[in-house]
């Protein structure tokens, strides 16, 4: 695990990563060697020419030297299976090995470059063998000087376009409505940005099943801490929905990594009212748009007996939980539905407040809805302690994980830690928490107490309101024709402490497979809304 050391310095590379990058060169260095013999065999021959001697001097020679790189191939890869993650003392002669296969460059070079001069003046020789010579001189040449294509990568420049028509704030839109398209048409509400055929808008369309008309705002624009947003009216639910993007953009990851908690002024008698930095900021840029722009009021002023409710996902979900804070004096009948989001969102007080208009969706083992920095520094420790206690050389568990991603199956079949506790097989761990207190680097600084036990110096952040949580039943298929089943069930926050790595951890943060999974639950007939627990049963279901 611990960085080889090489010409005096430490590199980002330990001495067990190289199992499958040798074996790769020494696949293809064997072929290259039975290539190369198979020519010089059936062709030694041919070359009593003018020049062949220096020819079969020069096979010969390429011979040799490609036998003595694979054995020292075959020698690293066999060391750097040796060991184990934190036990690097059997690859001690790595470094060795390493040297002995730089060396060999050198005579590499000196040989084609000899090769390739000889080969130029021995054309009178026959071409069938001058050409397979020329061959595995170009092939040697391109391994010592490998040319870079460098692609330009796509990007896009956007910038605000706002488009804007006066309208009467109860008149209702003409336009005849039709299956949503990718072109441009007079719109009846507010938009800013989006794209020039409108494609943006299409797609909302498709997805909402909601009317032009039915539309009061639409906004694209989107900054750090500035996020995309809509404000719309559902007329069979007689509500006024507010709904909030999640992270789509760079600018949203750089909000999203503004994770320290600020103060947040939510204007009631709550103690401790703090929350995640960069969402606190996005949302209350949304409440100055949706208030002192008065685009509330222009929605209200339309359906004034209507309801708010206001919906996001992911980053969208923590900027409308922290919005419906923010307009909950205002509007105290509202309702925020947070669709998978984070966990480092709220303080302990916050997140009680929230729980009497908020409710949260959660998936599975989403890993979004665990992701705080109090987890993420609890994930270092577990994992610190995981491989400080590994017994497992890091190829068998790197092809294990592949094995069980390509194929399934169980991955506790694959122990990671020592069985019956007999730690004494692990020659001092470089990752052990002794061991990274006596053995750290002068470029790294420790407290005196240990890494792996000492309190996190982030306050604790929690998730918004109460939570549903969509457990998959039994185990995960992989075939597609799988259909997964879940159920819902109230949970309490605690069950979202740790992040779990799961091979879904990703995909259930999706929203197309959250929308999917809500589905088969909301059309399972044996599954009720707000229906009481079984008796016996500690957990509520929904």
């Amino acid at each position: 695990m611990p960085g080889m050391v090489l010409f005096g310095r430490r590199w980002a590379i330990a001495s067990d990563d190289l199992v499958f990058p040798g074996l790769f060169e020494l696949c293809l260095r064997v072929l290259w060697w039975i290539g190369t013999l198979t020519l010089y065999l059936r062709h030694r021959r041919k070359l009593d020419c003018a020049g062949g001697v220096l020819l079969s001097s020069y096979l010969i020679v390429l011979i040799v030297l490609l036998a003595v790189i694979i054995c020292t191939l075959s020698a690293i890869v066999y060391v750097s299976m040796k060991g184990t993650i934190c036990n690097p003392g059997p690859r001690k002669s790595m470094s060795k090995l390493l040297y002995l296969r730089l060396a060999l460059f050198l005579p590499e070079m000196v040989w084609a470059s000899l090769g390739a001069a000889w080969i130029a003046d021995s054309f009178q020789c026959d071409k069938i063998v001058v050409s397979g010579i020329i061959a595995t001189v170009v092939i040697r040449t391109q391994t010592w000087c490998p040319v870079t294509l460098r692609q330009a990568s796509p990007f896009s420049i956007s910038s605000r376009t706002v488009s804007r028509t006066t309208r009467s704030p109860r008149k209702w839109s003409a336009i005849p409505q039709g299956p949503p398209s990718c072109r441009s048409r007079t719109t009846e509400f507010d938009m800013v940005g989006g794209d020039q055929l409108n494609c943006h808008l299409g797609s909302i369309l498709q997805t909402t099943g909601l009317q032009h008309r039915d539309f009061i705002h639409i906004s694209f624009h989107n900054e750090v801490y500035e996020l995309p947003f809509l404000v719309a009216l559902d007329h069979k639910k007689e509500c006024v929905v507010v709904a909030v993007r999640g992270t789509m953009s760079l600018q949203d990851i750089l909000t999203d990594l503004s994770a320290e908690s600020e103060t947040l002024d939510i204007g009631c008698e709550v103690q401790d009212c703090s929350a995640h930095k960069g969402i606190s900021q996005a949302a209350r840029y949304l409440y100055r748009r949706l208030v002192n722009d008065g685009i509330l009021s222009q929605a209200f002023s339309i359906a004034p007996e209507y309801r708010l409710v206001i919906v996001g996902h992911s980053l969208g979900a923590g900027a409308a939980a922290l919005l419906a804070i923010m307009l909950r004096s205002v509007y105290p009948l509202l309702r925020c539905y947070a669709f998978s989001p984070p966990r480092g969102l709220l303080s302990k007080s916050l997140y009680e407040y929230s729980k009497n208009f908020t409710v949260s969706l959660v998936l599975g083992k989403d890993v979004i809805p665990r992701l705080s920095v109090t987890n993420m520094e609890d994930l270092k420790k577990r994992i610190l302690r995981v491989i400080a206690h590994c017994n497992k050389p890091k190829y068998k568990i790197l092809l294990h994980g592949c094995w069980y991603e390509l194929f399934g199956g169980n991955p506790d079949d694959l122990p990671t830690e020592l069985d019956g506790g007999n730690h004494q097989d692990l020659a001092q761990p470089l990752l052990g928490e002794q061991s990274l207190l006596t053995h750290r680097s002068p470029a790294y600084s420790f407290s005196s107490d240990s890494p792996l036990e000492s309190p996190t110096k982030y306050p604790p952040l929690y998730p918004p309101g109460r939570i549903i949580h969509l457990e998959e039943e039994g185990p995960s298929g992989r075939c597609s024709c799988y259909t997964a089943q879940y159920t819902a069930k109230w949970s309490h926050e605690s069950e979202f402490s740790k992040i779990l790595i799961g091979p879904k951890m990703l995909t259930d943060h999706m929203p197309d497979i959250l929308m999917k999974a809500l589905d088969r639950v909301v059309s399972d007939r044996a599954v009720c809304i707000s229906c009481p627990a079984p008796r016996g049963s500690n957990v509520d279901v929904v």
